[in-house]
């Protein structure tokens, strides 16, 4: 029977997960009928289709012809969302995945939350061979959506999934990118509206549902519940505080910890590695498998682990490994695991026993393993140590543990026991019945507590917000926008307050927050001096707020009050509301929960010297037309390091005002030739590597809107040259699109012949084969098979002269180091030069005597530089031969090690590789 109209049928709970895709639900009429699993129909074998619980979050992409027409027979039809023919989801993809190597797509929703890839990219399976289709993690994440809502819509064609009230669970740890792009997912799936909430609570949710008829008896002797949600890809830790009011028991979430990825994939590549090496004992020049056979065998790992560990095991079992091809059962390899060493590596590895004061180890320099960085700490317990250090208060007296690692009592046990001898006493452990669903029943149980019919845990904001008034640095005044304890998804309207706001020019909005009692007793709109109490300055929000008429160029002050609302996921979101139309509105949104970001110190102000240095420069480039010497023009920057000190020594914020002046004042570059030289090098110096602060990406947008027009002095030969290190300069904050737009004219400098040059627009800027080459090796993001052509073209320039060493050839070679580079500053990691070609280029380097051709060595350590990931990762054979030399000619330990371990390039090895240091106060992971 159907509700009525406009009204959802069901309550529909989705944990999309790294290692399954669990729903449940409820029927929205009837919630005393309580909560089931859907069972999802799907192929459990070739021409097979059954419904199961768990949909495993896993994608197979076949060869063309390994899969007949009948082998795929899904009682719906359905478009794949990435376009890849014969994509098979689920168990099927599971086990097809553990017998081809290299075409499963898994751990999606781990690279959801990978910064250094392009997300939206098609770059899964990782490392696989060109000809295997390819998809983004978000497509992939779209995909079980939508088979979810396929197999929904098909069980329940009268109720579509798309119109039913839907919850959706992420990691409480997710950021806000992983979550706009899990979103996106959804959209994708066709399931644009719908609620997140954070997978702990989901847990928690399930067991205050399932226990709710004895709630008060299994909490009256609680007081701080640690969830410790530990899934297949992510640990997520949550503290929820209890409170009585009468005899219902109160609940408030009051934790979150940072992102871990760090779970049962880990534990499944620690027993990869060790069944590797046993696979390898005996064989000649050992055995390093593929990036796809290693995640091949880590699924074999996981089948293992999960029978060695489970109730009633056996006391070994043997873990298989077929050979490929033709030799699929001749050249297959076995290796024994037992039940002792798997719980011994698991437990003792993951979970081992730490003091209460213990620190979890941080660095970049972590595992790198299909390309995905893993926590560097494998310890658990001291990543959970370290957060309840951050978290001040009682030590947890209860906890509540999910995620399919805790199916092993083992691990249960030692968390616990844990957890004890920190409090010197016994905790309560909340019982969780299955944690393989109970966070999709969780989800459930949340949708009920919103309509009131379920015990609801309060997500308030633990701190007071506050908005600083004037500039920061110099103004500590500051307006409550949110006070302490604001319940979630409700909006607060700072009525009786009215504020400026300018429209299409970049404006920055500095917060503040507090847990003292100062600030705690704040109320909405309530001004407060941040010099008399124990306030925290957080990082800026800025951006650029344009008005709704479509004239992004008009630059206008209008008068707005604000708007502000918590989230249901723990961002506050700002609304600036046009006082006179609140139809129109401008969303400023802020992550609140990293701790980084509430270290991050007062704002540093502005130079006091600052106003003298922007006279210099509008007195060279701006609007009177004053007359200036020549001579004058030239010696600018000298001029401004009198004013500012060496500037080098000047800092990014520093560098990003100065270039706010010269980009106001772009026209007056046109004056002369020395206006345009001083200008274009001013400019790139200042903006480089364009990005990394606060509105970058507004100054990247405004520094490209020139280069169509190209420079004006385009005879010049110096302008010419400022011109392209400028975009050299800035590469990193050109997206893809514009680096390919470079590269063509990097390919017409190095290609045109003498007619094409002739005709050559004037726009076209000319460039040296020098320039080109600092230009090509600083696109990192132009696809691999491109900057393998750039290395081509450089090593053309090297053999031409074979026999002597020039400058053009330390140039040359710096470039390869960078073009070829394992580690890209700026770039995706999946757009690196292949593993072959680099092979090649190696061996031509290794041709060299590096003790004359020192870059030769440079370039050596760079391209053999190791990261972990073994589709990036030259063999151990070649590596070995490139240390064996790098020491013979007594090269810096810093180039050694960085072939010989993970580790992050220091000052002087950014310096170089980067062609110039970076500005003071910004930093790139490398």
């Amino acid at each position: 029977m159907a509700s009525a109209k406009g009204q959802p049928d069901y309550l529909v709970g989705i944990d999309l997960g790294t290692t399954n895709t669990v729903v449940a639900y409820a029927d929205a009429n009837d919630p005393a009928a309580g909560i089931r699993l859907f069972e999802i129909e799907q192929l459990v074998a070739p021409g097979e289709v059954a419904p199961r619980t768990l949909l495993p979050s896993l994608r197979f992409h076949p060869a063309a012809g390994e899969l007949a027409a009948g082998d795929l027979p899904l009682p719906w039809l359905q478009q794949d969302l990435a376009g890849v023919d014969q994509a098979v989801l689920g168990t099927l993809a599971r086990q097809l995945g553990g017998q081809v190597p290299g075409r499963l797509v898994a751990s999606a929703k781990s690279w959801l939350s990978h910064v250094n890839v392009d997300r939206q990219a098609p770059i899964l399976p990782w490392g696989a061979d060109p000809d295997v289709p390819k998809v983004s993690p978000v497509a992939a994440s779209a995909s079980y959506l939508a088979h979810v809502r396929a197999a929904w819509n098909h069980r329940y064609p009268q109720a579509p999934l798309e119109a039913q009230e839907l919850v959706l669970t992420i990691p409480a740890s997710f950021d806000e990118g992983a979550r706009a792009l899990t979103l996106a997912a959804a959209r994708m799936a066709l399931l644009p509206s719908l609620r997140l909430v954070e997978e702990p609570q989901a847990a928690f949710y399930d067991f205050l549902h399932r226990r709710r008829a004895t709630l008060h008896a299994d909490l009256v002797n609680t007081r701080r519940i640690l969830v410790c949600d530990v899934g297949g890809g992510t640990t997520d830790f949550s503290l929820i505080d209890v409170t009585f009011d009468g005899e219902e028991p109160q609940l408030a979430r009051t934790g979150v910890g940072n992102h871990l990825i760090l779970g049962g994939d880990n534990m499944d590549l620690t027993l990869a590695h060790l069944v590797e090496t046993r696979m390898a004992a005996g064989q000649e020049g050992g055995m390093r498998l593929s990036a796809a056979r290693l995640s091949q065998l880590m699924e074999r790992c996981r089948a293992a682990k999960e029978l060695l560990l489970s109730r009633d095991a056996p006391e070994k079992t043997t873990v298989t490994l077929l050979g490929a091809g033709s030799r699929l059962i001749g050249g297959s390899r076995s290796a024994d695991l037992t039940r002792e060493e798997v719980a011994a590596m698991v437990v003792d590895g993951f979970f081992p026993l730490v003091e209460q004061d213990d620190i979890a180890k941080k660095g970049r320099a972590g595992i790198v393993e299909f390309g995905l960085p893993y926590a560097q700490d494998a310890a658990i317990t001291r990543h959970l140590a370290s957060f309840l250090q951050q978290h001040q208060g009682e030590l947890p007296d209860t906890v509540l543990l999910n995620g399919g690692v805790f199916r092993a009592d083992a691990l249960a046990r030692r968390l616990a026991d844990t957890l004890a001898r920190w409090r010197g006493a016994a905790l309560t452990i909340l019982h969780n019945d299955n944690p393989d669903v109970a966070v999709a029943r969780g989800a459930v149980a949340y949708a009920l507590a919103r309509h009131g019919q379920a015990p609801r845990i309060a997500g308030g904001s633990a701190r007071s917000y506050f908005l600083v008034l004037g500039e920061a640095g110099k103004d500590n005044r500051a307006v409550c926008i949110l006070p302490r304890g604001s319940a979630s998804g409700e909006e607060l309207r700072l009525s009786e307050r009215v504020f400026a706001l300018r429209l299409g020019r970049p404006v920055r909005f500095h917060l503040a927050s507090s847990t003292s009692a100062a600030g705690a007793a704040a109320k909405l709109g309530d001004i407060v001096d941040l010099s008399a109490g124990d306030y925290v300055r957080l990082p800026p929000m800025a951006s650029v707020l344009h008005g709704q008429s479509g004239d992004k160029d008009k630059q206008r002050e209008i008068a707005v009050q604000l708007a502000t609302v918590m989230t249901e996921v723990g961002t506050l979101e700002v609304h600036c509301v046009a006082q006179e139309d609140c139809s129109q509105r401008w969303l400023l949104e802020f992550q609140l929960r990293a701790e980084q970001q509430e270290a991050a110190g007062e704002a540093q102000a502005p130079s006091p010297r600052l106003a003298q240095a922007l006279e210099k420069i509008d007195r060279i480039f701006g609007g009177k037309g004053q007359k200036v010497e020549a001579k004058e023009v030239r010696q600018l920057r000298q001029h401004l390091e009198q004013v500012l000190g060496a500037r080098e020594q000047w800092p990014a914020p520093l560098l990003r005002q100065l270039f706010d002046a010269l980009l106001q004042r772009a026209k007056g570059r046109r004056r002369s030739a020395d206006h345009e030289r001083v200008w274009l090098n001013l400019a790139g110096y200042c903006l480089r590597p364009g990005y990394g602060e606060p509105l970058d990406d507004w100054r990247m947008e405004q520094l490209w809107a020139l280069f169509d027009t190209g420079v004006q002095q385009h005879k010049d030969h110096q302008v010419c040259s400022e011109w392209w290190t400028l975009w050299r300069r800035v590469a990193g904050g050109l997206n893809t699109e514009q680096q390919l737009r470079l590269l063509d004219d990097f390919a017409f400098n190095l290609q045109a012949d003498a007619a094409q040059r002739s005709s050559r627009p004037v726009t076209l800027v000319n460039g040296s084969d020098d320039d080109m080459l600092r230009l090509g090796a600083s696109l990192e993001r132009i696809p691999g098979a491109y900057k393998a052509e750039v290395g081509a073209w450089l090593l053309k320039r090297l053999e031409k002269s074979a026999s002597k060493m020039e400058a053009a050839d330390a140039n040359s070679l710096w470039a390869l180091a960078r073009v070829g580079t394992r580690q890209p500053f700026h770039g995706s990691a999946h757009e690196v030069v292949d593993v072959e070609t680099v092979a090649q280029w190696l061996d031509m380097l290794l041709a060299l005597d590096w003790k004359k051709v020192e870059p030769a060595a440079f370039a050596a350590a760079h391209l053999a530089r190791m990261t972990g990931d073994r589709s990036r990762d030259i063999g151990d054979a070649l590596r070995s031969t490139v240390i064996t030399r790098l020491k013979a000619v007594g090269a810096p330990a810093a180039w050694v090690t960085m072939v010989q371990e993970v580790a992050q390039l220091d000052e002087a090895g950014t310096k170089r590789i980067l062609g110039e240091a970076l500005p003071p106060g910004l930093k790139l992971i490398s």
